[in-house]
């Protein structure tokens, strides 16, 4: 258990926002295999000020279960701050701004990481969605833009003094993308330097990866991004190891197989079927891979147009693994 202000999260296992992974039914499977907190995928600033119906739709997490953390990103303060407040009418119990994003489609605005390069604005963007809001403000971040502009402690100590929640770090530089390896002496050096929880992000690819951060970082939660794309149970699996101590064991062919349709069946009733089988033919990849046959069988996944057409594709490796 760790909190967020007043808000109390069960366990340290938090599932990180991802375009097009954390959506209502991504966040429903972490759900169902026990993260503690789920975040959505990022949400546009100026898409909740101009009223976009599709923004608008991705942000109302109002009457979803569990807990939530509604992703903003943006760079302009007073945008942001009319933002933060249309999400916290629409439910948001938590609210993150996103000032680690790489894509150039992000960054070219001036937001995600590359607000990192501007340490007054960020000070700028957080005071204005601060005094916006009356909902826990977290802030997830990067180690920096490259190697010579390495400022993560900087901008996480001015969120901290802005009256910031937690700071989830991904010790990676926005020029490296996910290249290399994640940095976890920063995340242990981020929770040395603060009295707010950091949560830390970065190279979780099972549940000991987890553990392991844990005890080297000392971070106060664990945020689960690409190790969990297709492969829910690894929040399980951390939650069973890190808060009692016990090992699982691995998902059979059976159970990835009824995961997957656990999470198409979502997708659909959330998205109908023409949208979510599009959408979920990256899933079901995510799903089989590693798998004997996976490759057989991945441009039947990707000419699938119908649930039962993406659901024998993926049987058909059950059947001849």
């Amino acid at each position: 258990m760790f909190r967020i202000g007043d808000i109390k999260i069960p366990n340290r296992v938090v599932a990180a926002p991802l375009a097009g992974v954390t959506d209502r039914a991504g966040r429903d499977m972490a759900r169902l295999f026990g993260c503690g907190l789920v975040y959505t995928e990022m949400i546009s600033d100026m898409g909740l000020v101009y009223n976009q119906a599709r923004t608008l739709q991705m942000a109302a997490v109002e009457g979803e279960p569990g807990l939530v953390a509604v992703q903003l990103f943006g760079s302009h303060p007073g945008a942001m701050a009319k933002a933060a407040r249309i999400l916290e009418r629409l439910g948001a119990r938590i609210i993150d701004i996103n000032m680690g994003c790489p894509t150039p489609k992000v960054v070219r605005n001036g937001g995600g990481a590359a607000l990192m390069r501007d340490a007054a604005k960020v000070r700028d963007v957080l005071h204005a969605v601060l005094d916006a809001v009356k909902v826990p403000v977290t802030v997830k971040i990067r180690k920096g833009w490259d190697e010579t502009q390495i400022n993560y402690l900087e901008i996480a100590l001015i969120a901290e003094a802005a009256g910031v929640k937690a700071v989830a770090l991904h010790p990676r530089t926005r020029q490296e993308f996910f290249s290399g390896h994640a940095d976890w002496g920063a995340i242990k050096l981020l929770k040395e330097h603060l009295n707010i929880p950091v949560i830390g992000n970065g190279d979780i690819w099972s549940a000991a990866d987890a553990v392991r951060m844990m005890a080297e970082t000392g971070c106060d939660a664990l945020m689960i991004g690409r190790g969990a794309m297709g492969n829910p149970f690894i929040f399980r699996e951390t939650v069973a190891l890190l808060e009692e101590g016990r090992v699982l064991s691995p998902p059979t062919l059976e159970e990835r197989f009824l995961a997957a349709r656990k999470h198409l069946d979502l997708a659909i009733q959330y998205k109908g079927e023409y949208t979510a089988v599009r959408e979920m033919r990256k899933h079901f990849a995510w799903y089989c891979k590693g798998l004997k046959g996976a490759s057989r069988v991945r441009e039947a996944i990707n000419q699938a147009v119908t649930r039962e057409e993406l659901l024998a594709a993926l049987a058909s490796i059950t059947i001849h693994a």
